[in-house]
Parts: C-alpha cells; sequence; structure tokens
C-alpha cells in the first residue's frame, strides 16, 4: 500500500467535529460575502471598490489583458521593475534541517500550508518512520514522484522540489501509521544522502521572488477571492477549505493565497507541481488564477448535471409516490380496477360488439374465465391475453359494401392502365357477374405476365373499382407454411399467419388480398406452403378456414384474392386448378408512348420537383427512349430510363441557370449513352429463318442458324443452350427433312455425308419449349436447298414427325415481338387461328398472317417449291457427268 493524502471529507472530520451543517453553511457564506479576521493581517475587509480607486490606469489596463490571456489560456509575464507592498517575504526559519529524510508520494503534489493526516504502509515505511524518530526531527520532505511503485522510486524518479512538512501526533497500527502533516514551506534538493528508503537528502529552501507592486497583489487576491464566491455556492466543500485557511492566514499574503488555491483545485499533477515550482509569485499567481478559473467551469458542469439528476429522481419519486397513492385512495373508493379486470373488462366489452361465431364465442368464454384466474405474472397469462387480443380485433361480420357500379369501374381502370382493353374487359366481366349475384365472391384472379406490365397496380385497381380494402404480400421465396396458417401457440413468439393478419389490418371481413409472385414460392423440411394456400384459396373451403394460431374457423369466403405470376409452368397443378388466369401480354411501342405521357412522366417529374414548363420531351424522344433502351415487354425499365434523363436535367437546373429544358432525339446518346438495342435486321441467308417464341420476359424472336460444317461423315449437333423439349424439336425436324429431302426437292444424299450443325443464338440463356420445330425445320431444309427463305419473314409451331404443324401458346406474346421488331408477315399454326383472330384489331393492323397446317404449307411459303432447288441441279447435274464418265470408261473397257 502506499501514503493517501485523505479527501476533503476526512479533513472536514478532523478539522471541525463539532460544527453542524447549517452553522458550517452560514458561515461560509459570511466568508464569502466578507473575509475573517486574521491573526496576521488587518481587521479591513477588502472592498472591491476601494482597490478599484486605488489601483492606476495602467495596473487597470494590465490586470484586464491578464484576465483575458487567463480565459484563452496564457500568462502574461509580470513587470519586474515593481517592487512589492510586503517586501521580500521572510526567510526561512534558519532552525530548519538541511538533511531531511524525503517521503515520496504519487497522488498529487503537497503545498505549504497545507495540513492533511497520512497513512503509511507499515510494511513499505516503517523503516524510514523509525529513522526519523530516532534522529529527534519533526521536520520531513513530501515531494511527487512519477512512478506507480514510489516505494522503490530512484533519484531520478524525484521531482527537484517538494514541502518541507511539520509532523504532529504519529500513530502507530498494525498495519498502517498515521501522521498528520502541515507543510511549512518549498524545499529543492541539493544533493542526495541516500537514494534508497530511507529516502535523505540535503536540501536548500528557496525564497519567493517577489517582482510586482501592492495594487498587483491586491488585485490578484481580489480575483482568488471572487472565485471562491463562484465556488462556494456549487460545492459547500470548498467552505471548509476556506474557513481553515481564513483561521490561521490573511488573504493579504499572496505567496499563501496562492498554494491554498493551487491545493483546492483538482487540476493535473503536472500542473500542479508547475505551480509549486514557481517562485515568481506574480507568475504563479496567474497559472493559480488559471487553475482556478478552470475549476470553476467543471464544477458548473457538475452542478448542473447533479442538479438535473436529483431533479429528474425527485420528479420520478414524486410521481411514483403520488400515483400510489391515488391508485390505494381509488382502490378504498372503488373507482378503479387492477389490470387482470381490466383487460377481462376490455375483451369482454369487445365481444359483445361482434358477430362471433357459436365456435368462436364458446372458445372465447374458456379463455376469458382463464384469464380471470391466471396469474398476471405467468406466461400463460400473456399468451391468453395476446389470443383474446387477436380474436376481439377480427373483422367478425364486419363487410364492407361493393361498388358495383360498372361504369365507375371502367373510369378507374382506364385512368391507371392506357392499353391492355383485353384484360380490362375481363375484370368488367368478372365485375358484372358480381353486379348480378349482388356481390363478388368466391373468386381467385391470377395476373400472369411478364415484369413490369402492371400486375400489382391491376390488383389495386380491381379494389379500388369495388370499393374495398387493399393487403398486399408477396409469398415469393416463402417455404413456412407457418406464413399461411400461423405457428401453434405452444411456441415461443407465435403469431397468426398472413391471411388473418391481413383481416386484422383492413377490419373488414371482403378485402382484396393481394399474392405477389405465386410462381416463386417454395417448400423446405418447414412444410409447404403451396399446400397450404389450397385451402386459402378454394371456394369450396375457405368458408371454414383455421389458423393454427387462432385455432378457431374464419369465414374468408367473401374476400377477393388477386394472385400474380410471371408464368404458369411453377405453379403446382392443384393449385392452378383454383384460379381464373388472366393474361397480361407485353407492350407494343404505340402503348408504351402512351403510357409514358400519360403516367409515367408526369409522376416522375412530380417525385423530382419539376413542372411540365420546365422540362418536356417530345413524342419521337419518347419512342427512341423505347426502342433503342427499353425493349422489353413491361414499362419498369422505360421508368428507370426517363427517371435518368430527369436526374441529368435537374443537375443542369441546379449548377446553372437553366430555366427550361426540351429534349431530342438527339440529345438522348449524350444523357444515356449508346442505345443497348440495335434495329434487327430480317436474317435472308442461306439456313438462317427468325423463329418467335414465349418467356417469362414476355414474347421474344429467335434466328436458328444451320450450317454445314464438312462432307466427311454424317452428323448433327446442336448449340445454344437448348433444353429437353427443344432438343426434341430438332431431332424431329432433322429426321423429318432428311426424310423428305426429294419431296422438296432439296439434295436428296445432302444428310448422307453432311455434318450439320444447328445453333440458336444467345447461347447463354437457357431455351425450352415446343415452339421451335417449324422454324428448325426450315432452317435445315434452306441449308439443304442451298437457298435463303424467298421473303422476310417469322415462324412459330412445332413439327410432327409425320410433318403436321401443331399448335403452340404465346400467340400475343409473340405477335407484339413480331411488331416490335417491325416484322410484318407470320407464319403461325392452323389450329392457333382462333388465338389470333381473338387479339385486339391494333395487334393485327398491317400484319399479313399465314396459317399452315402440315409443313408442305410453309415449304410453299418460304420457298418456290414448285421449281428445283440449286442443290437439286448440281446434284443432277454431277449425277449426269458421273453417268457419262461410267458410260465412257465402259465403252474403253469392251475396246
Amino acid at each position: 500500500m502506499t501514503e493517501k493524502n485523505l479527501n476533503n471529507d476526512a479533513e472536514m472530520e478532523n478539522n471541525d467535529t463539532s460544527a453542524s451543517a447549517d452553522k458550517e453553511s452560514n458561515h461560509a457564506d459570511e466568508v464569502a460575502a466578507q473575509p475573517q479576521e486574521s491573526h496576521a493581517a488587518e481587521n479591513d475587509d477588502i472592498d472591491e471598490q476601494k482597490i478599484q480607486i486605488e489601483v492606476n490606469e495602467a495596473l487597470a489596463k494590465k490586470l484586464i489583458e491578464t484576465a483575458h490571456a487567463v480565459l484563452e489560456g496564457e500568462h502574461i509575464a509580470s513587470d519586474d521593475g515593481e517592487e512589492g507592498f510586503f517586501g521580500h517575504l521572510a526567510r526561512a526559519d534558519q532552525n530548519l534541517p538541511n538533511d531531511i529524510y524525503l517521503l515520496p508520494v504519487k497522488e498529487r503534489p503537497f503545498f505549504p500550508g497545507q495540513q492533511l493526516p497520512i497513512l503509511l504502509n507499515r510494511d513499505s515505511w516503517d523503516e524510514t518512520y523509525e529513522a526519523i524518530r530516532k534522529s529527534n526531527s519533526q521536520y520531513i520532505g513530501i515531494i511527487f514522484v512519477e512512478t506507480e511503485n514510489h516505494d522503490k522510486a530512484e533519484p531520478s524518479d524525484f521531482t527537484s522540489m517538494g514541502t518541507l512538512v511539520k509532523i504532529e501526533d504519529p500513530k502507530v497500527k498494525a498495519d498502517y501509521i498515521q501522521l498528520i502533516a502541515e507543510g511549512v514551506c518549498r524545499f529543492e534538493i541539493e544533493r542526495w544522502v541516500s537514494g534508497n528508503a530511507p529516502y535523505r537528502a540535503r536540501v536548500s529552501y528557496p525564497a519567493d521572488i517577489n517582482d510586482g507592486s501592492t495594487e498587483e497583489f491586491k488585485a490578484y487576491s481580489l480575483a482568488l477571492m471572487n472565485a471562491f464566491r463562484e465556488l462556494l455556492p456549487l460545492n459547500p466543500l470548498y467552505s471548509e477549505e476556506l474557513k481553515y485557511f481564513l483561521n490561521r492566514y490573511s488573504t493579504s499574503e499572496p505567496s499563501k493565497l496562492a498554494d491554498f488555491a493551487a491545493a483546492l483545485t483538482t487540476a493535473e499533477n503536472a500542473k500542479l507541481q508547475d505551480v509549486l515550482e514557481t517562485l515568481t509569485l506574480s507568475e504563479r499567481m496567474e497559472k493559480v488564477l488559471a487553475l482556478i478559473k478552470q475549476e470553476i467551469e467543471v464544477t458548473k458542469l457538475q452542478f448542473n448535471i447533479r442538479e438535473r439528476v436529483e431533479e429528474n429522481l425527485s420528479d420520478h419519486q414524486r410521481e411514483f409516490f403520488l400515483r400510489q397513492q391515488l391508485n390505494e385512495i381509488q382502490k378504498e373508493l372503488g373507482m378503479v380496477k387492477d389490470d387482470q379486470t381490466l383487460d377481462s373488462d376490455r375483451f369482454r366489452e369487445r365481444i359483445e360488439k361482434l358477430e362471433l361465431s357459436e365456435e368462436a364465442n364458446k372458445k372465447a368464454e374458456e379463455e376469458l374465465s382463464k384469464l380471470q384466474m391466471l396469474d398476471p405474472q405467468s406466461p400463460e397469462y400473456n399468451v391468453a391475453r395476446n389470443w383474446l387480443d387477436w380474436l376481439t380485433q377480427l373483422p367478425w361480420g364486419i363487410h364492407s359494401q361493393d361498388l358495383l357500379d360498372l361504369k365507375r369501374a371502367k373510369k378507374v381502370l382506364d385512368k391507371g392502365h392506357d392499353g391492355l382493353e383485353d384484360v380490362k374487359d375481363r375484370i368488367l366481366e368478372f365485375l358484372a357477374v358480381g353486379a348480378l349475384k349482388g356481390e363478388v365472391s368466391g373468386s381467385i384472379i391470377c395476373l400472369v405476365g411478364p415484369p413490369g406490365v402492371g400486375k400489382t397496380s391491376i390488383g389495386k385497381s380491381i379494389a379500388e373499382s369495388l370499393g374495398r380494402k387493399f393487403y398486399r404480400f408477396s409469398v415469393g421465396g416463402m417455404r413456412d407454411e407457418a406464413e399461411i396458417k400461423g405457428h401453434r401457440r405452444t411456441y415461443i413468439g407465435a403469431m397468426p399467419g398472413k391471411f388473418i393478419q391481413a383481416l386484422k389490418d383492413c377490419e373488414t371481413a371482403n378485402p382484396v388480398i393481394m399474392l405477389d409472385e405465386i410462381d416463386k414460392i417454395g417448400a423446405s423440411y418447414q412444410g409447404d406452403p403451396a399446400s397450404a394456400l389450397l385451402e386459402v384459396l378454394d371456394p369450396e373451403q375457405n368458408n371454414e378456414f383455421m389458423d393454427h394460431y387462432m385455432d378457431i374457423r374464419f369465414d374468408l369466403s367473401n374476400a377477393l384474392f388477386v394472385c400474380t405470376a410471371n408464368t404458369l409452368d411453377s405453379i403446382p397443378g392443384p393449385l392452378l386448378d383454383r384460379m381464373e388466369v388472366i393474361r397480361l401480354s407485353g407492350y407494343i411501342t404505340e402503348e408504351k408512348v402512351e403510357i409514358a405521357k400519360h403516367h409515367l412522366w408526369p409522376s416522375l417529374l412530380k417525385e423530382a420537383g419539376l413542372s411540365k414548363q420546365q422540362v418536356q420531351i417530345t413524342t419521337p424522344a419518347i419512342r427512341h427512349v423505347i426502342e433503342g433502351y427499353a425493349r422489353e415487354a413491361g414499362v419498369r425499365n422505360l421508368k428507370k430510363q426517363l427517371a435518368k434523363l430527369i436526374r441529368k436535367l435537374a443537375l443542369k437546373f441546379v449548377t446553372t441557370d437553366l430555366e427550361s429544358f426540351k429534349i431530342h432525339v438527339n440529345e438522348l446518346e449524350e444523357m444515356l449513352g449508346q442505345p443497348r438495342f440495335q434495329p434487327e435486321k430480317m436474317q435472308q441467308q442461306i439456313g438462317t429463318v427468325t423463329g418467335l417464341a414465349w418467356t417469362s420476359m414476355g414474347g421474344a424472336t429467335l434466328s436458328i442458324e444451320a450450317n454445314r460444317v464438312h462432307t466427311l461423315n454424317r452428323g448433327f449437333k446442336l448449340s445454344g443452350q437448348l433444353g429437353d423439349v427443344m432438343q426434341e424439336s430438332a431431332g424431329i425436324a432433322y429426321s423429318f427433312i432428311a426424310s423428305n429431302l426429294q419431296k422438296y426437292k432439296a439434295d436428296p444424299e445432302f444428310f448422307d455425308k453432311a455434318f450439320v450443325h444447328l445453333h440458336v443464338p444467345d447461347g447463354a440463356t437457357p431455351k425450352d419449349g415446343p415452339s421451335a420445330g417449324v422454324t428448325m425445320a426450315t432452317a435445315l431444309l434452306s441449308l439443304a436447298r442451298d437457298e435463303a427463305i424467298k421473303t422476310p419473314l417469322a415462324m412459330t409451331g412445332e413439327l410432327s414427325l409425320n410433318g403436321l404443324v401443331l399448335p403452340v401458346g404465346g400467340i400475343r406474346e409473340k405477335v407484339i415481338a413480331a411488331r416490335r421488331l417491325g416484322i410484318k408477315e407470320l407464319i403461325l399454326p392452323e389450329d392457333n387461328r382462333k388465338d389470333y383472330l381473338e387479339l385486339p384489331d391494333y395487334l393485327k393492323e398491317d400484319m399479313n398472317t399465314h396459317f399452315a397446317k402440315h409443313f408442305d404449307d410453309v415449304a410453299r411459303l418460304t420457298f418456290n417449291i414448285r421449281s428445283k432447288s440449286q442443290a437439286l441441279k448440281t446434284y443432277l447435274a454431277h449425277k449426269v457427268e458421273n453417268a457419262a464418265e461410267d458410260n465412257a470408261s465402259t465403252i474403253s473397257t469392251q475396246h
């Protein structure tokens, strides 16, 4: 253990145990207002006005500069020419010892005039104490060392200057030694007598350097006393320190006052040691004044923090006690009930307002009885309370009135969507049936189409046209059936499923609930959500839908379910069977232009804080953006490109003096970069044919290429990441053409020696589907005839081994894809004629469409099948030449 300088509390107990706290506080206030009389000074009080009169103008100016410098952390040097009114302080008593024992301390430097008890660890300092006792000396030196293990300090660890103290009332205990130390004066080490414990050194006693005038020291003293006046209200402990000082010294002793003020602060040890080593009085008082000002700021901050904490605590405690008293009074008067009774009464009041089913009412009564018997602190109480809370917030018997006005519904659909006339007609037909019945229920609509065509917004428009609440959640990637049917109440954190949550949020039993991305629903070890949806979406079952959490039946048959999907392939058959599918195909350029002008562009301008007068875009520019940058089936990417244009212009409006701007076609490349899509040219090369395909992203065109690699051996190779179905279609096309070369007047022996490679470009994209058989067969026939197709066209259809053209799906999407690329002539299967005729007139306009039952029809439309092909002519010519050579060889042999 090390010696300890006891804190101010210990000093208060040792120095003034008889005075009461109230007397001390009053006495401190008197001290702050009027310094006490001292045995060493005059009885006159310090009069601030009198001192200000006595201080001359030059000195006042200097004091002002000193005060500013102190606030800024600087020091102003004192004038060396002025002689102090105290004269030189009396020299140290000649009886002070020259050789003293040293006691190193590590807590903080000790100052002259300071009186504190010191505790020494007897194990470490017993030898030093015995040496001091045997020397019969009353003085030792206390000196600050900058080391943790101070009882083994080296002479280099000691500072050069310390404080000589007089020791009184030593007491030796079993574990420690207690001394009362009173600071006498400064000393400076001259040389070391012993560098190990007990430490001993020869010292000298430097005198203070008095370099200031009487007025200057009075001003410094007044400044320090004013600082004490600021400190006293902030911390009452300072009053004891000041009272002790005034009982022993006078405020007119600048050296004692400066040392006292320094000892009073909680400054860093290095700064305190610097004050101890400063012998020039004016410089010492400047440093002390800076420390005391800093102490005031810190103390103010601590005082404010303490006040706020005490205020908050007192307010909280007061509020707590008042509330407890109020509760007890209200209980005595019967004016309030406990939380358990409040919960029961609240739930019972809710139940009385609802039209619960018999099963739900019975279960609610059971849970209410349980709630009244359980301890409110038990976990089961919260389980029962949460269940009742969910039960009583469900819309039992609450239905919103349907607005079955078809004219209004048509306006809502037209306002939110351009194009999609067939889809809007289907929705109006659906609503018309509901108008005849008087309600719309028991139906599940599935909107299928590529991304960005407006499936979700159509669902919102259906809810708006009916005047129903709308709730949407995505089932894409959902793998836990508890999301559909809820968790069992035995699980921690159990909750109802999404459908119960939707009914609670909508507060009606007949909302429009949208299930987004139903084709992307998953399955895992936690269950099969797609199968769980069967009960929800089946009109024959969902009138008694049972959620695992609620464990009671709720009627979902009044809700209208709208599902969205990009493709139907991944939707389970039993689930798809319960839906009414409405397909949304992609948009053609004309539709996209209208959507951009009426919906996308105005909304983007509003979001950017721009007006139509500030930014305009021409229709040709919109068309160029669609054809060059956003050729996809939907309009989501078109919106992104238009938003990019607006952001570019917003930057110009902010950084320049631009007032308005109109976007033309020639500015698009500068703002959007090079177009992603280039105008496609129709392939009329030998072995190349354009086909039409359907994908989850909408309709697309495929350029199928066939080429003869060599004639060394017969072979057939496929490339382009084709799926199983397309590989089968390619095999069928190859077999059919190879077996009918003579019929189509091609080289009959072409495939006997040729190694043929069939490729579908964009090979990184997986492709599968029964729609490319006719196109592949045409490409192979073009290669075998050594002849390109006679007119630019596109085709779709599947082929059988007998040459029949089989029907395919996605006719609308494929026609839109052809129009998007400017293809005006099509070949479709005859069985798809009805699908084509159902298309809107604007899609069929200017289209020259042919329908084929057999591949013979396709061959007549693509080649001059009645005349011999160039390949057949070459084959026959070679055959004649070979026959002539054989005849010549035979005649030569006979001769």
